[in-house]
């Protein structure tokens, strides 16, 4: 056996003066760039009939929406120590750099900004989220991509080839070796058990298997509901799938029968809307191409 890959980086990209700039900050201002060029690309072929300005409008919105839902969300029920941070520690919401940000809020958060611009536009919310949707896969890889550079969110221990040691996970190494006795010379060969880098499983389904679905599917005008339901459907069924092969939150960990996560009970319900919205597509209309010249 090949000594496997240890996964130890440094988190902080670089240094300006006493500011520490992360690699998962940037990943999310990347993931927010390239959304923005796209669909700036796809607004210009006439996806959506608004200004660039009104675009800009709708990604400022959504990228607060992103932030905001993200940490509150993540605060309500991933925080450790339940929401009495609410009443002892209020300021924790807005330490950021101590991370915590959850999907699911930042979904809820850009559907938010989404239903705000749309009505101030007069536009159908869905037109605005089915194009919204593929853009969305690129900022979901490259965030995990931040997560595997972190060293967190690692998944179970695995004799697979391409399992990984991850050095934060040390005390659940020990713990996992003492209760199975045949991890033991593994963990003293290596120094660590190797794991499922689950990290980059997410990044592969979640950021580039559903950006080229959906950027695939989206080429041509579909019919209204669609590309929304199949990012719905999709997100939920790789977030379930890939939580059995990752560890839950230590702070959570397992909800009901010793695998059900914190992360698949919130996806669920996505499944079930994606399912519901892909229904509906089959009796909506298609919204024309239409364009809307800029102001020189």
């Amino acid at each position: 056996m090949s000594d496997p890959i240890v996964v130890h980086f440094d988190s902080v990209a670089f240094h300006l003066g006493p500011i520490q700039v992360h690699w998962y900050g940037l990943m999310y201002l990347l993931g927010f760039f390239c959304a923005a060029m796209l669909g700036e690309y796809r607004r210009r072929r006439g996806r959506l009939p608004v200004s660039r300005d009104a675009l800009g409008d709708l990604f400022f919105y959504g990228m607060m929406g992103v932030i905001i839902g993200g940490r509150l969300w993540y605060m309500l029920f991933y925080f450790d120590g339940g929401i009495r941070w609410i009443w002892t520690q209020p300021l924790a919401l807005f330490k950021v750099w101590d991370g915590g940000m959850s999907f699911h809020g930042g979904l809820l958060g850009v559907l938010a900004a989404g239903l705000w611009w749309s009505r101030r536009h007069a536009l159908k919310f869905f037109d605005t989220i089915d194009f919204v949707a593929p853009l969305v896969p690129i900022g979901l890889g490259l965030g995990r991509l931040g997560n595997f550079i972190n060293g967190e969110l690692w998944g179970k221990p695995t004799t697979l080839a391409w399992g990984m040691i991850f050095p934060q996970a040390r005390a659940d190494d020990l713990a996992w070796a003492a209760s199975h006795p045949q991890w033991l010379p593994q963990l003293q060969r290596f120094g660590g058990l190797t794991r499922h880098p689950s990290e980059l499983y997410e990044m592969a389904l979640e950021g580039l298997v559903m950006f080229v679905v959906l950027w695939l599917v989206s080429i041509k005008p579909k019919p209204r509901y669609l590309v929304s339901g199949l990012f719905a459907l999709m997100y939920g069924c790789f977030r379930i799938a890939v939580e059995f092969v990752r560890l839950p939150d230590p702070q959570l960990g397992y909800l009901a029968y010793g695998w059900v996560t914190m992360g698949q009970l919130q996806s669920l319900p996505l499944i079930v809307v994606g399912v519901w919205l892909l229904l509906l597509a089959r009796r909506a209309p298609t919204l024309p191409l239409v364009t809307v010249a800029d102001k020189a």
